[in-house]
């Protein structure tokens, strides 16, 4: 029994649109194939009455959104900088330098305490939980020993 050929066929385009040329080479290397045989397969997906959805357009659509995702959060970004900057001058001209504040001892005790603080808000972000934790409620400042007695 004689097995019978594919027919084949040989078509000529030229592309002008680097779109479509861009698109078809991106679909040879995803597939692996020759850039001929990539616009085979347009073609094929092109005639055929319920053709899959091209998952080009989705990425685009899904790069774009998170371009302005991202420039939403790089704004939003700014805004907390500069929020802290304003934070942090309105407490250095209201606190007084005081000698004490030179000490050794109390800069590590306030260095361990901003430490601790990064670290239970960063459990908290990957946790989820957004709330302070339920010994700590009221945002009131833990005494961890190394500060000295209360002036």
């Amino acid at each position: 029994m004689a097995r019978r050929a594919a027919q084949t066929c040989r078509v000529q385009v030229y592309l002008s649109d680097a779109r479509i040329i861009a698109g078809l080479g991106r679909e040879a290397r995803a597939g692996r194939v020759s850039v001929s045989q990539a616009a085979g397969r347009a073609i094929a997906r092109g005639l055929q009455t319920n053709p899959r959805a091209d998952p080009e357009d989705r990425l685009l659509r899904l790069e774009q959104a998170l371009r302005g995702h991202m420039r939403s959060t790089r704004q939003d970004m700014q805004i907390i900088q500069e929020l802290v900057v304003e934070v942090a001058r309105a407490l250095f001209i209201r606190l007084p330098d005081a000698f004490v504040d030179q000490d050794p001892t109390v800069q590590a005790a306030v260095d361990r305490r901003i430490e601790r603080m990064l670290d239970d808000t960063a459990a908290r972000i990957v946790a989820g939980r957004p709330d302070r934790p339920p010994g700590n409620a009221e945002g009131a400042v833990a005494d961890d020993g190394l500060a000295g007695p209360a002036v």
